[in-house]
Formats: structure tokens, sequence, C-alpha cells
């Protein structure tokens, strides 16, 4: 069947954004449940298009709104949680997704498009983050199985206009004089772009062949965390020595940051970062950093996303 009316939970997000205004731009109807309507009204320039406002947490709300949907793109998730003791991530990763599948079977909803993480392993993850993101996938997919259609992708880090990665080091490199420390500098990663990630979700949308199955999503090269930071400064135009951290002191910071407003860095973040975030097979999305990053690093791209979502409704 074509599954022609979505519901995307964290559609008001990066990745959601995209996927959203590639789903209405091929004809699809998109439903977007928000917390607050009123901080992503941008949105609504695209058309078919309806923002909704929910609390996905509550199974009442969930039910009421993705009934009568053909399928369900969950995008939730978080890097930190209030807590210490990995309750938060077990709320977002592993109960959320155990609720929508339970709604989905209540409502005869037939698809499941599902964000995991890369190295998400429900047994052997380092962190929090980890093992949760690989209990929520692994009960999306045990427990859906021969009732309805789930596919889960595992992307490594992603970047592109808007994101909180690169963005956020380009930030602390204008602020921070001369030096800049690095914790777990040597971690690697295979940054894919945005936009690859969102094709992926709606190519997967109607196609069997990608039902039931699980795909890591990495981009073209490789790179440790201090050569992305020093790309990012040289994309910049500025003069930083970025210096590693040893790992004693790596983890000292992630403990002291823990308890920082925000959580910038947390030792939750540090276990993650002790598994190399990339893809062991030899398939990558297309998409290279120097193609896309130095049009937007470091601008304000806020009325860039906006123009491209304005650019699509007018398309249509």
């Amino acid at each position: 069947m074509k599954h022609n009316s979505i519901c995307i939970l964290g559609g008001t997000g990066f990745v959601g954004k995209y996927i959203a205004s590639r789903l209405v731009s091929s004809g699809k109807h998109v439903r977007i449940l928000t917390r607050n309507r009123n901080n992503h009204r941008d949105l609504l320039v695209l058309p078919n298009l309806e923002l909704v406002e929910a609390d996905v947490f509550d199974t009442s709300q969930l039910e009421t709104h993705i009934k009568g949907m053909d399928a369900v793109i969950n995008l939730i998730g978080i890097l930190n949680e209030r807590q210490h003791n990995g309750d938060g991530f077990r709320k977002a990763h592993v109960e959320l997704p155990k609720s929508i599948l339970g709604a989905c079977l209540k409502l005869n909803i037939p698809r499941i498009i599902h964000m995991s993480a890369l190295n998400a392993d429900a047994n052997l993850g380092p962190s929090f983050y980890l093992r949760t993101k690989g209990e929520g996938e692994n009960a999306l997919h045990t427990f859906s199985s021969g009732r309805l259609a789930v596919t889960s992708f595992r992307p490594s880090v992603i970047f592109g206009p808007g994101d909180s990665f690169l963005n956020r080091f380009a930030m602390l490199l204008k602020i921070i004089p001369f030096f800049f420390p690095l914790a777990s500098a040597n971690a690697r990663f295979a940054p894919v772009y945005v936009g690859d990630v969102a094709d992926r979700f709606v190519q997967a949308l109607d196609d069997k062949s990608t039902f039931g199955k699980h795909y890591d999503l990495c981009g073209p090269e490789e790179y440790s965390l201090k050569q992305l930071v020093e790309y990012t400064a040289t994309t910049l135009g500025l003069k930083k020595h970025v210096i590693g951290l040893p790992d004693f002191i790596s983890k000292i910071q992630a403990y002291t940051l823990e308890w920082f407003p925000g959580k910038p860095f947390s030792i939750d973040n540090y276990k993650s970062l002790k598994v190399d975030s990339v893809c062991q097979q030899s398939a990558h999305e297309p998409t290279s950093m120097d193609m896309i990053v130095p049009s937007y690093l470091g601008n304000d791209n806020r009325q860039t996303e906006y123009d491209a979502l304005r650019k699509i409704a007018r398309r249509l």
C-alpha cells in the first residue's frame, strides 16, 4: 500500500523539518505533534502539513492524534537527561517507542520508521544513551513481527544548516581565545548530511524491501573529533590550536560539566564517545561536508531555513 498520511514525532527538530519538507513535496499529508505549537509556526508554510499540540508521552493523546494515519515516523531522542541514572533516556528511547508500537497495533497503523543511533546496543552499549537506543529499537522490531512493518535508521553524527554539532563548536571557537581544549579528541565519526538522512526516510516509506531492516547511515569520509573541530575553525577562518585532552582529564571534565546548566558535556556523552561512530560496511551516503558546510557554518541560518521552506511551498 501507499502510505499517504504520516505522523511525525519529533518533526519540529533539525532532522524532522527536512523529512517533513520532502514528504509534502512528494504529495504526502503530514501531521507533526509538538509540545508547543506557537514555537514552530514557521512549519505552517508547508502545504498539507498539520501542526498539533500534544504530549506524545501521554498514551491517550498519542492514540488520538495518530488515529487514521498510514505511518508514524519517530525521531524523538535526547543526548542528555536531567537525572543521572538513565531514567530520562529510558523514557524517551524505550518507553515511548513501546507506546508508539502499542498504539499503532491498536489502531491498525501498518508502518513505523524509527530513528535509532549508530552503535545502539541494548547489551554492549557503553552509555545509557546507546543502551536505551538499542533496547527501544529491539522492542519495535521484536514485538511488531508479522503485524506491522518497522524500519530503523542508525546515523552517525548529522550535519547540515541548523545542526547543533558543528554550529556548537563554531560558537565555542569564536569565544574561546588562542587554545581550544577538547575532550575525547580521538573519537571518530563519519558525519552524514541531513538531506541524505531525510531522503532515506522518505524513500523507505513505501519500499517493502526495507521492512524489518536496520540501516547504518554514514557520510563518505571519517574524521576524528579533533579533525572536525579543526575543520570548523579553518572553515570559519579562525586560527586556533586544538589541544586533545588526555583521557583521564576528559573524564574529569565530563563529570564536572555534567552538573552545569544544560549539561554541555556529560559522563554519558564521554562513555558514548568510547565507541567510534563509523560504519563497518562500505556503502555510504553521497554528500561530503565540503559540499555543504562552507555555505552555512558560523552563520545565523534560521532565515535560510525559513526561505527554503517557503520555496518548497511555492513550488507545490
